[in-house]
């Protein structure tokens, strides 16, 4: 039986479970799936309780709409540009990445359309990564100020030194096709 609910209270991401799939689907469509810190603290409930439910086989995350994540929402670090808030948007995101890395589960990134900055973080921080074949990723902070230096964990972990550098230091965009022959994602479908 598949069951399909948002988490209580919080619209941001919508869980599914069928048959020891459970599927995160980031909810945010009309923000390209953003991290606002409600996301963040969305993602991290759902890892936590799904990394201890033995139920669960296997966990899938996608996103709504037309982008799988656009990284972190810009209008709200805007909104709230101090030290304190950038420091523990940044430390809450960072501990949600680390917990995906540490689930008993496999965690597959199911990609299509961008996934930029954080979004592209996310996907390197997955243990398998399957693209659409329109899929795009960048960091692409650089183009707009800022440096994209929390994706270069994942990434340099993904691709080869020289390829995570190119991306982080140009912001341009790699297609699917580039990503499978880099190692970001498996497949493209």
């Amino acid at each position: 039986m598949s069951t399909e609910t948002p988490i209580q209270d919080d619209p941001y991401v919508v869980r599914s479970d069928h048959q020891g799939i459970t599927t995160l689907m980031l909810n945010r469509p009309q923000q390209f799936n953003s991290l606002s810190q409600a996301m963040i603290a969305a993602l991290q409930a759902q890892i936590d309780a799904i990394a201890a439910d033995p139920a669960v086989r296997v966990l899938v995350i996608a996103g709504a709409g037309k982008a799988f994540c656009a990284g972190h929402d810009l209008k709200e670090m805007r909104a709230n540009h101090d030290k304190a808030f950038m420091q523990d948007l940044f430390r809450r995101c960072g501990r949600m990445m680390m917990a995906l890395t540490q689930m008993p589960q496999p965690v597959i990134a199911r990609v299509h359309g961008i996934a930029t900055a954080a979004g592209c973080q996310l996907v390197s921080m997955c243990d398998l990564a399957v693209a659409a074949d329109g899929a795009r990723f960048a960091t692409s902070g650089i183009n707009v100020g800022l440096f994209c230096a929390t994706p270069g964990v994942g990434l340099s972990r993904n691709l080869g030194r020289k390829q995570a550098l190119e991306m982080l230091l140009t912001g341009d965009f790699i297609d699917a096709q580039a990503a499978l022959q880099q190692g970001l994602v498996n497949r493209v479908v």
